[in-house]
């Protein structure tokens, strides 16, 4: 028979611990997250792999994360991607690439961004903001683009709306046309799944609605909280520019806002709605905030994070591995005992 001390070798230390750290582990009142009920009582702790694999973009996803379109043509996009990819594959996830501009007319750094192999069975998505689909239209060579996927094995394509970081990028383009009529003609002539995004200040309820009633495979939020490349591009310019545009970059909308639009929308569309899915993402930090959106949206949803992967995929692979489990270890463990309020 077991002594209390062979039972429970750690009990002396652990016990220490516990009158050690008992003052400095309170939480006050005003600090508790109001977005949840706990509830203790219902389900034991989760196993691995607990989250039921579901579909999503014509794929089966095993947990609800979306890496988000980040980089492209630097000097450590290959590892980056290439990371990215391979945890995907791992963990059953999807992923946007970033901007694949450059391949449209050359395979110079193709290898930075082919890495479908890595993904198994998982979505991969190319990445073309308006400008470039707007020059495509004018010149009639919108079949580069089917070239470009074919080349790096795509899904489909993100197409970016950036109107403020083209007008303050010092190398940006100018629309010609409304966003939507480009997104449109688009439509009628790629016969693969598009998924519409911002890039970082997110969209108001007339975008979402128009976005809404189109046949696109999801609409990815990019909502502000995150990166905003408005306010990324002014730091690479002037002081006088900074202070003539630095409010621009504090307009936008929030996940939280925009998932209240979508709610409101789906009402007042009802079958009017033909776009079936978003990807909540912008200012994602962490899986409660991620658990928390999707759940408050009566739509299918996934989220999506750029800078959280980010930070973990520039070197090793292990510790963006690492990163990954313990945000799926979160959401099965938020999944068996949090209810959104």
């Amino acid at each position: 028979m077991l002594t209390p001390t062979e039972d429970d070798p750690t009990a002396e230390e652990r016990k220490r611990d516990h009158i050690q750290l008992a003052f400095n582990s309170q939480v006050k009142s005003e600090e508790l997250d109001q977005r949840f009920y706990y509830e203790p009582l219902q389900s034991p702790h989760p196993q691995p792999g607990s989250w039921t694999p579901f579909s999503f973009l014509g794929h089966t996803f095993k947990a609800p994360l979306w890496v988000s379109s980040m980089t492209g043509g630097t000097a450590m996009a290959r590892t980056i991607n290439q990371n990215l990819a391979r945890a995907c594959g791992e963990f059953g996830m999807g992923m946007g690439l970033g901007s694949c501009r450059s391949l449209l007319y050359s395979d110079d750094v193709l290898a930075d961004f082919a890495v479908k192999p890595l993904m198994k069975d998982q979505p991969l998505f190319a990445n073309l903001g308006i400008a470039q689909l707007e020059q495509l239209i004018e010149r009639n060579e919108l079949y580069r683009i089917n070239v470009m996927l074919d080349k790096l094995d795509a899904d489909g394509l993100i197409i970016h709306v950036n109107p403020f970081q083209e007008w303050l990028q010092p190398e940006g383009d100018r629309f010609q046309q409304a966003p939507l009529i480009t997104i449109e003609k688009v439509l009628e002539y790629l016969e693969v799944p598009l998924i519409v995004k911002e890039v970082g200040q997110g969209m108001g309820p007339d975008s979402l609605k128009a976005l809404l009633q189109l046949p696109l495979a999801a609409i990815d939020f990019a909502a502000a909280g995150g990166t905003n490349f408005a306010k990324l591009e002014l730091l690479r310019d002037s002081e006088a520019k900074q202070l003539i545009y630095g409010q621009l970059a504090k307009v936008g909308h929030s996940a939280t806002e925009m998932v209240g639009f979508v709610n409101q929308l789906l009402q007042e569309l009802g079958d009017k709605v033909q776009c079936p899915a978003v990807i909540v993402s912008g200012g994602v930090q962490n899986f409660l905030d991620g658990y928390h959106l999707i759940k408050k949206l009566h739509f299918p949803a996934i989220y999506g994070q750029a800078s959280g992967f980010l930070k973990h995929a520039q070197g090793e692979y292990e510790p963006l591995r690492a990163y990954i489990a313990t945000q799926i270890e979160g959401l099965e463990l938020a999944q068996a005992f949090l209810k959104v309020r």
